[in-house]
């Protein structure tokens, strides 16, 4: 039998194959997939939450009840623009580790950092590196990343 991480981990890879395969959205049944994957509906709402986030560059609606479905957006930064609005709506005055390394991994993704920029944004953004306490932590990984990435956006 397949743990949760694991099971979590194959059912995010099938909803990004699906909505690569789809061209950016992808509707479906919660309980069909549920079904699919032989696990409780609240997994594949795990999955949802935290997996496809706006900072991971995924906007996800629900509608419940007999009718229902699940529609997942793939949203791409193409322009500059796009990454400005990135931090405008990702990077908020504070900013926990988690998400950081969430809009990182997503603007590597799509090509705006490189691997040793998102290596480099990564291990400042880590909470032993800015190693002070809460809540002042998370405001300046907020500032350090909006820094980072207004400098790289230059060149």
């Amino acid at each position: 039998m397949k743990t949760v991480a694991n099971m979590a981990d194959y059912i995010e890879q099938y909803l990004r194959e699906q909505v690569q395969q789809k061209g950016g959205v992808l509707e479906l049944q919660r309980a069909e997939l549920a079904e699919r994957f032989r696990c409780v509906p609240s997994q594949i709402n795990y999955v949802l939450a935290t997996r496809f986030t706006p900072e991971r560059g995924f906007l996800v609606e629900s509608r419940r009840g007999g009718g229902g479905y699940i529609r997942i957006t793939r949203l791409r930064a193409h322009t500059q623009a796009d990454v400005h609005r990135i931090l405008s709506e990702s990077i908020g005055p504070v900013l926990p580790q988690v998400a950081a390394a969430d809009i990182v991994a997503r603007l590597h993704e799509e090509g705006f950092v490189t691997d040793r920029e998102a290596a480099i944004m990564d291990a400042a953004m880590r909470r032993e590196t800015i190693a002070i306490t809460l809540p002042d932590r998370d405001l300046v990984r907020a500032n350090l990343l909006k820094a980072m990435l207004m400098a790289i956006l230059r060149f």
